[in-house]
């Protein structure tokens, strides 16, 4: 298989005053539902960090072509930006690891 074509994880970390976190995972949550039908989405589970200032998405998605087309999508953009207004965020890609447990 070609490393273009493996399935990526997108793991995202976004930073949120306390008191947004709960607006933060409900925007997220409503990103993450128009993204199931883009192709190339496999899964997502969103993580409420306990300290109240972080929540993760933790996505699988086909291949890092499909990953990048869905970060062109106009719709996608347009629900980033009340999420912008709100969270800090540092996007990383990985390939997929070895489960244990």
């Amino acid at each position: 298989m070609d490393a273009d074509d493996a399935p990526v994880v997108l793991i995202n970390v976004f930073k949120v005053q306390p008191e947004k976190q709960d607006e933060l995972i409900e925007l997220l949550a409503a990103l993450t539902r128009a993204q199931v039908g883009l192709p190339g989405f496999v899964s997502a589970t969103l993580h409420r960090g306990l300290n109240g200032k972080t929540v993760a998405n933790h996505a699988v998605w086909r291949s890092v072509e499909d990953w990048k087309a869905m970060t062109r999508n106009e719709a996608v953009a347009a629900a980033m930006v009340p999420i912008m207004a709100i969270a800090t965020f540092e996007p990383n890609l990985y390939e997929a690891g070895e489960v244990i447990g």
